[in-house]
This record gives structure tokens, C-alpha cells and sequence, in this order.
């Protein structure tokens, strides 16, 4: 599946290769970094070993063929690139003008009609906080989610909750002896802390560890005080993350966790049975792996373990089971699974179990790993309930933003409402600004940043253009109004948007569609998060360099054609990250 670039496919449908096919000339063909060497280059260096040529030479005579196509303001070839400058005045103004037209639905596509990808991500756990560790599976998975929607896709974004396993039965303990400490309304946090304290008096006296066993096959065999207790220790979590998801712009379309699956995993494990997958170890039902190479980083995989010795699933049962429940319920085009890159060789067994199951879509599954976040002061620790929860992140990152507003612009309306979009802008788009494999440390002072590479540079830049069409009376939000002021511009008004720092806006703003697209194949947002940064740039040197209101009559209205082009860009691709575009900042 490919977006076709209309204009490389002109310039590749032009270029004949004895060897080669049109596809493969597409795909060679790329942006140069510097403008000033065309729009379209062609490196010729593959062609060189068919050719019996240096690709120095391959260029010259590719261009010499072409010299008759007059569709170009100029072909060269420099250093074995056969370079393409498209004629700006068409460009130019066929790509603002699509803006124009397009609004918010710029870099809409159909090219996921009737597919569906399901991806599992943030997957919070009951009764414990939600902590800054969260942070990158919710950003990630999120952003991914209004990409694929914007691509054409049906999304179904998957919250799989931790809500099964041993640590309610030992949280039914600590409660029932100590809630009485507990101050006030119960809370995730507090619940929290009857577990940390259940593992320091377990330490003292080992019982209380076959009592929480106990409790917990109580929930499992449906007893009313077990299952009360359960239930309301999973709606004390949810009113709670739902707080701090509704901050983030986070919406899920299924809350199934794995609790969902204990009816459906019996299923998985008699058809693996069936086909003599399953062996017996220490009475534990494992997969044996160890003759395929299914993670790198093990020269033996250890074998898949579904089920214990004493009868109980892990982590793998379930999410067998929820694979094939969502293979049937969604028939999904892929599913992908935003979960940290510890657990590669936890997925790795997975796909490969699903693989030896003989079933085709097991290719469709992914794992979209990615690195840990840290803060300045260190690593984040959920042991003995030391953690770092992304509520209060988020509030200190707000609290900053509002006094740097208040010192910057006092005067500024909203100032709250203003500086939660910030603060939350700065938070989500610390998640997404590097390769999600890196490992990364947050800093406040870095991500609050109004210049360089943050996410207040990216609605500061949109302000910016805001302000510049209020103080022209431009209604952004009227579309109709829209089309009337910058429609059908002239050339002699074109040339107002033709020099070099115009131009290399411009061919930024039509690439918007493309960046989404290279970064749902790679399942990776940074790709937008740099891109958005590149746009913001073009613009601030576009507005230094050309007068806007006060320019000469005629390239007034192309230059408010693209300020509008620009916030058009900034604030949809600001929306796919998950980020506010305050109005004015």
C-alpha cells in the first residue's frame, strides 16, 4: 500500500532504465534537504552497475534525454542527482489553494477504507497509579490512532487493563485489615499504599500470602463480598484515569482487559493440543520454541509458558486468546501492540506461537516498542510505591506554563485555560518528539521551552499565524469566507509567495499527507512531531523575511493565503499528537 505522490510520479513515469521498472524510479526518487537543489532529485547510483556507467555520467544523459519536456523550470544533474525544480507559479499555487479548499480536511485520505487496525495501548493497571511510565504507550498509541483515522482507516483503540492475577486477592487483604488507616475518600493512591504495606507485613508473616490466595480464587469462583470488593477497586481506578485521560484527549473503543479472556483461553489451549504443539514441563503446558530464531537478542528461545504447573495462565494465555478474539470480532488489517521494548521477547513468542498455529494473519501482528522515560532526579520505580504519577506531571507542567504566561503576556485571556493546552502540549509532546526506541529524560524546564524543538514552539508558531489573520479580519473558522478571500489567486500574486523562504514553506505544507503516511508505516509520530518542527521554522523565517500586512496591495492576500495554509498544517498536526492550539498565547 503506497500514497502516490502525483508529482513524483510524473517526473518517474518520464524516466526509461533499461533494468528497471517505474516503481522501483519512484521510489528513488526523494526531496532534497537543500532546497536549492530542486524539489525532486534522482539519485542515479543504482543504475550505474546496468548501465556499465558512472552515475555522473547516467545523470548527464538522463538529462540531455529529457531536455524537450518543458513541464520543469529546470532539470540539472549534479554529481551523479538528476534534480527537478517544478514550475513554481503552478505549484505554488495549486498547493495553496488545496488548503484553501481542504481546511482541517487537509491530508484526508481514503487509502484505509474498509481496513481496520486495532491497537492496544496505555493499558493501565487496576488499582495502581497512573504513573509517568504510562506516559509513552498513551501518546504513542493515541497518536497513532487519529493518524490512521486521518488516513482513512477504521481504528479501534484497545485499553487492556490489568485486571486479573493474585494482586486482588492480596489487595482484598490489606483492605479489609487497614482501610480503616486510609485517609478520607478512597483512591487509587491510597490503594496503592494498602498494597505496598501488604508486601512489608507479608514479609513479617508469610500467612498472609495463603489468605490472599485464598481471596482470590473467592473472585474467581464468583463469591459476592470477593467480587464486590474487585468491582469497586476497578471503579475507583477508572474514575480516576478516566480524569487524566480526558486531559490527554484519550478515547478508547474497548476497555477489555484480561479478565475479559478467562472464558476464552480453554479454546486456545485444546487446539494447541490438537495440534501437538503443547508440551509438558514440570507439569507446567509450555510451547517449545527453542528451534526457531524468535527473538535476536536469545541465541535459545526459551519455550512459550501457558500454563503452570497448579493450572494458572500468564500473561501469554491471554494474549492469545485476545488475538484471536480480535482477529474474529474485528477482522482486522493489523494490530498492533504499544507496549515497552522489555517485553520483545514476550510478544516475539506470541506472534510465533500464532505462526505455528497455521494462521495466515499472525504476519499482521506488531509489536511497536518503545524506550523508558526518566526524570532528571532518575528512573521512575513502582517498587514500594515509589512512583512518579502523571497527574501531578501534569499539573507541574501547567503550573509552569501559567507563570511563564503570567510573566510573558499578564494581560492574556483564559490564562488557565491557556496554560493547561501548554503544559499538557509539553507533557505529550516530550513523548513524541525523538525515535520511540530511545530512552529519554524528561525535563520541565527543556519541554517548556517557547523556542527550539518543544511543543510551545509548535502552538506558539500557530498562534503567531492566528494573530497575524485576526489583525486582517480573517475568519478562520467560516470556510465559505475562507475559499472567497484566497481562491482563485493570480500570478502577478503568486510572485508575492515566490522567493526561496516562501517556496520552501509551501512544498513543506503539501508534504503533511505523506509524513502521516511514512509515519504509520513505521509506527512512528516523531516523523510528524520533526515535521511539524520543520513547518514552524519555514514560517517564522517566511514571516521575518517578507512584510504581510503592510506589503505591497497585491501580495497582501498571498501571503495571508499561506499564514492561513500554515495554520491549516500546524494545528491539524498539533490535533493528530494529541496537543491544544491555544487561540493566543
Amino acid at each position: 500500500m503506497v500514497l502516490i505522490d502525483k508529482r513524483k510520479e510524473k517526473i518517474a513515469k518520464l524516466i526509461k532504465v533499461e533494468g528497471f521498472s517505474f516503481q522501483e524510479i519512484y521510489d528513488l526518487i526523494s526531496i532534497p534537504q537543500d532546497s536549492a537543489r530542486g524539489d525532486y532529485a534522482l539519485p542515479c547510483f543504482k543504475f550505474a552497475k546496468t548501465l556499465r556507467k558512472s552515475p555522473v555520467q547516467i545523470a548527464e544523459m538522463l538529462k540531455e534525454e529529457l531536455k524537450e519536456i518543458k513541464d520543469f523550470d529546470n532539470i540539472e544533474a549534479v554529481s551523479g542527482y538528476l534534480n527537478f525544480t517544478l514550475k513554481s507559479e503552478e505549484v505554488i499555487k495549486e498547493i495553496v489553494e488545496n488548503v484553501v479548499k481542504d481546511g482541517s480536511d487537509f491530508g484526508n485520505s481514503d487509502i484505509g477504507k474498509d481496513k481496520t487496525v486495532c491497537i492496544d495501548y496505555s493499558s493501565i493497571n487496576i488499582a495502581k497509579p497512573f504513573h509517568m511510565g504510562h506516559l509513552s504507550t498513551t501518546a504513542i498509541g493515541a497518536a497513532l490512532y487519529r493518524m490512521y483515522k486521518k488516513m482513512g482507516f477504521t481504528p479501534i483503540g484497545i485499553n487492556h487493563l490489568g485486571d486479573w492475577g493474585t494482586q486482588f486477592g492480596k489487595l482484598i487483604v490489606a483492605y479489609k485489615k487497614w482501610s480503616n488507616q486510609l485517609d478520607g475518600e478512597v483512591t487509587v493512591h491510597g490503594l496503592n499504599s494498602l498494597y505496598v504495606k501488604f508486601h512489608d507485613e507479608a514479609d513479617k508473616d508469610p500467612s498472609l500470602e495463603d489468605e490472599a490466595r485464598a481471596w482470590f480464587k473467592k473472585i474467581e469462583d464468583g463469591n459476592d463480598e470477593a467480587l464486590k470488593l474487585y468491582n469497586f477497586f476497578k471503579e475507583v481506578t477508572l474514575r480516576e484515569v478516566k480524569k487524566v485521560y480526558e486531559r490527554l484527549n484519550v478515547k478508547f473503543d474497548s476497555w477489555d482487559g484480561e479478565a475479559f479472556y478467562n472464558d476464552k483461553m480453554g479454546a486456545i489451549i485444546d487446539r494447541l493440543e490438537e495440534l501437538n504443539l503443547i508440551e509438558l514441563s514440570d507439569g507446567a503446558k509450555v510451547v517449545n520454541l527453542a528451534k526457531y530464531e524468535v527473538d535476536p537478542e536469545n541465541s535459545t528461545t526459551p519455550p512459550c509458558l501457558l500454563v503452570k504447573a497448579d493450572g494458572a495462565t500468564l500473561y501469554a494465555t491471554r494474549d492469545l486468546a485476545a488475538a484471536f478474539y480480535r482477529k474474529k470480532t474485528y477482522d482486522f488489517y493489523k494490530s498492533l501492540y504499544v507496549v515497552a521494548y522489555q517485553q520483545n521477547l514476550h510478544f516475539s513468542q506470541v506472534f510465533k506461537v500464532i505462526e505455528l498455529m497455521g494462521e495466515p494473519w499472525y504476519k499482521d501482528l506488531e509489536h511497536v516498542a518503545f524506550g523508558m522515560v526518566s526524570l532528571e532526579s532518575g528512573a521512575l520505580s513502582t517498587r514500594k510505591g515509589n512512583v512518579v504519577l502523571l497527574e501531578d506531571v501534569l499539573n507541574k507542567a501547567v503550573e509552569k506554563s501559567l507563570d511563564i504566561i503570567t510573566q510573558k503576556n499578564p494581560n492574556l485571556e483564559n490564562k488557565e485555560d491557556v496554560a493547561e493546552k501548554i503544559g499538557v502540549g509539553a507533557v505529550i509532546y516530550s513523548a513524541l518528539s525523538t525515535a520511540r526506541i530511545k530512552d529519554t529524560v524528561f525535563s520541565y524546564d527543556k519541554v517548556l521551552s517557547f523556542e527550539g524543538e518543544t511543543g510551545p514552539y509548535l502552538q506558539y508558531s500557530n498562534a503567531r499565524c492566528l494573530s497575524v489573520l485576526r489583525r486582517a479580519k480573517i475568519e478562520c473558522t467560516n470556510q465559505e469566507a475562507i475559499k472567497k478571500a484566497f481562491l482563485n489567486l493570480t500570478s502577478k500574486e503568486i510572485e508575492g509567495i515566490s522567493d526561496t523562504y516562501s517556496k520552501e514553506l509551501v512544498m513543506l505544507i503539501d508534504r503533511l499527507p505523506f509524513v502521516v503516511f511514512e509515519a504509520l508505516e513505521k509506527y512512528e509520530p516523531y516523523l510528524l512531531s520533526k515535521y511539524l518542527i520543520d513547518v514552524a521554522k519555514a514560517f517564522n523565517k517566511f514571516y521575518m523575511e517578507n512584510r504581510i500586512l503592510n506589503a505591497e496591495e497585491i501580495y497582501i492576500r498571498p501571503r495571508l493565503a499561506l499564514v492561513y495554509a500554515t495554520h491549516i498544517v500546524l494545528e491539524e498536526g498539533l490535533k493528530l499528537l494529541g496537543i491544544g492550539a491555544p487561540q493566543e498565547m
